[in-house]
C-alpha cells in the first residue's frame, strides 16, 4: 500500500532530492542514500594506484578531531573543521570558496558530515552546530534567512517542554527525501538524557513535518514493551539514532537504526524488551507512519547502540534477487534483512543468555544471534588469548579470571564484565562498503572492556547527600566521575584526559565552555546552571573549599547504580590486554553470508620494529569501494591512508598523513580527473592533532 501510494511522491522526490546516483561526484553523506561508501568511478585502479601522490592539502586553522565524510558537488567540496564551522572549496585545488561560522563561540562536538538540497537556483548546504539545524546557501555560505528563525531551527522543537537545557544535538548529517529532511539526534547517554524521537522537518520553511516517539506513548504500539510511565519518566531518555540512516528513494522508505535508553547500563525502571531501543526502523519518509522494526537488543544494558548507518545493496540468494538493509553492530555481527518485510534473509536464533543479579534488574532472557555471516570480531577468548607481550601477564590473568566473561553477561557491583568487543565496537559509526557484487567491506575492533558498577550514596528522604562535601565535588561525582574518574586521573588510553593538570594547560572559560557545550564526544551538560558549572571547575582546578552544601537533588532517584567508568583492558604498555589482532578489515559475501578474507588493520611500529608482524590497531571511519577493484581505507592510529585490492585484501598503496584520518574519505571527479580526500584531524586514541583535508590524485 505504501508504495503505490508514493508513486507521485518518488517521481516528485526524484527530480527534486539529491540522487547521487545522477551525479558523477559524491553528492551526499557516504557517498549515496544506500550509504554504500560505493563508487563508479575507474581512473585510480589497481595498475596506477601505486602513482598516486597528493595533490592539495586544505588547512582550516582549527586543529582537533575531524570525522567529516566532505560531500561533492558542482565542483564544490563542502565540509566541517574541528570547531563545526562550515566551508566549501573548489574541489580540484582544495582553495576556499567561503566559511560559515555561526557564532562567535565555537562547538567543539565532532560533526560527521552536511546535507545537500537544491531546486532549480536554490540550493542550500544544511548542517548542524549545537542544538540548532542551519540552513546556509551553497553557493555563498550565507544563511538562507526564510528557513526557520533567520536560518536556523532548534532540534528540541518537537521534543516538547521536559527537554529544555538538556543536552541535544547531531554528530550526522540529515537524510534528504524531496523538500524534507529527517535528523538524527545525539542525546546524553547519562540518566535524565532527552528522548531521541525522529524528526522531520521541512526543508524550505523549517517547519517540523512529522515526529515518531521512539519511546511510544499510551495507545501507540510498542508502548507494553515498558512500563506504563516509562515514556513521561524523566530517568528515562535516549532512544536515539545518533549514527545516521539510509533512505530507500524508490519505495520512499528511510531506514533508522537506533540506539539505548539511558541509562546505558540498568534497566530496572524500564522492565520490557522496550521499543524501539536498538532496533532497526522502517517508516515512511513522508509522513513518519511505522511500516516495521525488527530489534537487535532486546532491553539493552551494555550501550550496545546501533553504531553505523544501515546500508542498502541488492543480494542473489540461491538464485532470487532480494533488496536487502544490511545493519552491523557493536558486537560484530550482520543482520541482512528484506527491505520491504523487515524479516531476516538469513536464520536469526533467540538464544539464552544470563540473567541479572542487580536488584531490580531483569535482564532479557534471549538476544537474537545470526547463523550468517559469521562475526567480524571475537566475542570471547580464552585464557590463552591473553597477551604474551606483556610482563604482567600473571596480573592480567588474575584480571580475566576474575571477571565475568561472555556475550550480554549483566554488569554486577564491584566485580567486572568483560566486553568484548567493547564499548566501541566491533563495527563503529564509520560503517561499511559494499560493492555492486554484494560483498560488504568492514573494519573493526577488538579491544576488551572491563565495565563495573556501584551504589550511589544513600541520600535519605530528602534526595540530598548525607555526607558534607563540597557542592563542586558532588556535582563532579554525578557528571564526570564516570568517565574521569573519581581522582581526576582519567582514561587516556580510552579517550577519556586526565584533569589532574588541568590548570597548566587551560583557562577557566574554556573549562566552563566545555562543561556547558561538550567537546568531541562528550556531551555537555547544559541542564546545570552558571554557578554549578562553575563549582565544578573550582573543583577540578582544586580551588573549592570542602564546606557543607546544597547539593542539587539526584536527577534519577529510581536508578540505584553508578557506572563505574569506561575502562579498556590494557597491559602496562597500553596495548590491549589480549592477543592480536586489534584490528581487522574483512570482506563478507552478503550472497552466501560466507567470509571470504580477513586481515589486520593498522600497525603499531614499535612492535613490528620488534619482528612482531602487524596486530592491527584500535581505528574509526569507514571505507570506501571502487568499481576498478579498489578498497581506500584510513581509519587507524597510525596515521596511514591505504588502498586495496577488493578482491584479496593486499595493500596496493599507503600514504602517511599528517594525523589520523578518523573520518570515511570521498572520491569524486571533476574536469575529468578522480581525487580522494580524507579529513585528518587526529586527536582520538592518544595522537597528534590535525586540521587537513588531504587529496589524492594520479600524477599529471
Amino acid at each position: 500500500m505504501y508504495i503505490t501510494g508514493f508513486f507521485f511522491w518518488t517521481i516528485f522526490s526524484f527530480f527534486t532530492s539529491c540522487d547521487t546516483k545522477k551525479q558523477p561526484q559524491w553528492g551526499e553523506y557516504l557517498g549515496d542514500g544506500d550509504r554504500s561508501h560505493y563508487s563508479e568511478l575507474t581512473q585510480i585502479n589497481s595498475s596506477n594506484v601505486a602513482t598516486l601522490q597528493k595533490s592539495w592539502e586544505f588547512r582550516t586553522g582549527e586543529e582537533g578531531q575531524v570525522q567529516c565524510n566532505p560531500i561533492i558537488i558542482e565542483g564544490k567540496l563542502y565540509g566541517v573543521t574541528a570547531f563545526n564551522n562550515l566551508f566549501a572549496l573548489n574541489a580540484a585545488t582544495g582553495e576556499k570558496i567561503w566559511r560559515f561560522k555561526p557564532e562567535d563561540k565555537n562547538s567543539a562536538n565532532v560533526n560527521r558530515g552536511v546535507a545537500y538540497w537544491g531546486k532549480g537556483e536554490d540550493k542550500r548546504i544544511l548542517y548542524v552546530f549545537k542544538n540548532w539545524l542551519y540552513a546556509v546557501n551553497a553557493e555563498t555560505g550565507k544563511v538562507v534567512t526564510t528557513f526557520g528563525e533567520n536560518g536556523k531551527i532548534s532540534l528540541r522543537t518537537g521534543l516538547g517542554a521536559a527537554v529544555k537545557g538538556k543536552f541535544i544535538t547531531s554528530t550526522s548529517p540529515g537524510t534528504v527525501f524531496g523538500d524534507i529532511i529527517i535528523m538524527p539526534t545525539r542525546v546524553s547517554e547519562q540518566p535524565g538524557a532527552a528522548p531521541g524521537h525522529i524528526q522531520a522537518f521541512n526543508i524550505l520553511t523549517g517547519k517540523l513535518e512529522w515526529i515518531f516517539k521512539t519511546i511510544p506513548h499510551p495507545g501507540e504500539a510498542g508502548h507494553d514493551t515498558w512500563p506504563a510511565d516509562a515514556y513521561k519518566n524523566p530517568s528515562i531518555g535516549g532512544v536515539n539514532n545518533w549514527a545516521g540512516m539510509a533512505i530507500d528513494r524508490k519505495r520512499g522508505i528511510v531506514y533508522i537504526p537506533t540506539g539505548s535508553a539511558s541509562f546505558d547500563f540498568y534497566g530496572g525502571n524500564r522492565k520490557g524488551r522496550n521499543f524501539y531501543a536498538n532496533c532497526l526502523l522502517a517508516l515512511e519518509a513522508k509522513t513518519g507512519k511505522y511500516i516495521w522494526h525488527y530489534q537487535i537488543v532486546h532491553h539493552d544494558i551494555w550501550d550496545r547502540d546501533l553504531p553505523a548507518p544501515p546500508s542498502l545493496t541488492t543480494i542473489n540468494k540461491d538464485g532470487k534477487e532480494i533488496d536487502v538493509v544490511v545493519q552491523v553492530t557493536k558486537t560484530g555481527h550482520t543482520f541482512i534483512l528484506d527491505r520491504e518485510k523487515g524479516t531476516p534473509v538469513f536464520p536469526v536464533d533467540e538464544l539464552p543468555f544470563p540473567t541479572s543479579g542487580l536488584s531490580g534488574e531483569k535482564a532479557w532472557a534471549t538476544q537474537p544471534i545470526p547463523r550468517l555471516p559469521l562475526p567480524f570480531a571475537r566475542q570471547n577468548i580464552t585464557e590463552d588469548e591473553i597477551t604474551h607481550f606483556s610482563n604482567k601477564r600473571d596480573s592480567l590473568l588474575a584480571l580475566y579470571r576474575n571477571a565475568n566473561k561472555g556475550l550480554y553477561h549483566p554488569l554486577e557491583v564491584s566485580k567486572n564484565t568483560l566486553l568484548l568487543p567493547g564499548a566501541d565496537g566491533g563495527a563503529e559509526w564509520g560503517g561499511v562498503a559494499i560493492d555492486k557484487e554484494g560483498v560488504m567491506y568492514v573494519n573493526a575492533n577488538e579491544m576488551p572492556w572491563m565495565f563495573s558498577l556501584s551504589l550511589k550514596e544513600d541520600k535519605g528522604k530528602t534526595g540530598r547527600s548525607k555526607q558534607v562535601v563540597s557542592t563542586g565535588r558532588a556535582l563532579y561525582a554525578n557528571f564526570c566521575q564516570v568517565c574521569h574518574k573519581s581522582d581526576l586521573s582519567g582514561s587516556p588510553q580510552s579517550g577519556f584526559p586526565a584533569l589532574l593538570n588541568l590548570k597548566k594547560t587551560m583557562k577557566r572559560p574554556e573549562i566552563n565552555t566545555i562543561i556547558a557545550n561538550g567537546k568531541g564526544m562528550m556531551a555537555g551538560f547544559s541542564n546545570l546552571n552558571k554557578r554549578e558549572r562553575q563549582s565544578i571547575v573550582d573543583y577540578i582546578l582544586g580551588e573549592e573549599k570542602e564546606e557543607a552544601a546544597e547539593i542539587k537533588p539526584d536527577e534519577a532517584p529510581d536508578v540505584p547504580y553508578r557506572f563505574n567508568g569506561y575502562n579498556k583492558f590494557l597491559d602496562e604498555n597500553g596495548y590491549p590486554a589480549i592477543t592480536p589482532p586489534w584490528g581487522t578489515l574483512t570482506a563478507i559475501d552478503l550472497n552466501t553470508g560466507q567470509h571470504l578474507w580477513r586481515i589486520p588493520f593498522g600497525e603499531i611500529k614499535e612492535l613490528t620494529d620488534k619482528g612482531i608482524a602487524p596486530t592491527g590497531t584500535e581505528n574509526y571511519g569507514g571505507p570506501v569501494v571502487t568499481a576498478s577493484g579498489l578498497l581506500f581505507i584510513a581509519a587507524t592510529k597510525d596515521n596511514k591512508f591505504r588502498a586495496y585490492d577488493k578482491k584479496t585484501g593486499k595493500l596496493l598503496w599507503e600514504y602517511k598523513l599528517p594525523a589520523s584520518g578518523f573520518a570515511t574519505p570521498s572520491t569524486y571527479q571533476v574536469n575529468g580527473k578522480q581525487y580522494i580526500v580524507i579529513a585528518c584531524g587526529g586527536t582520538k586514541l592518544g595522537t597528534s592533532k590535525g586540521d587537513s583535508y588531504v587529496a589524492f590524485a594520479l600524477p599529471e
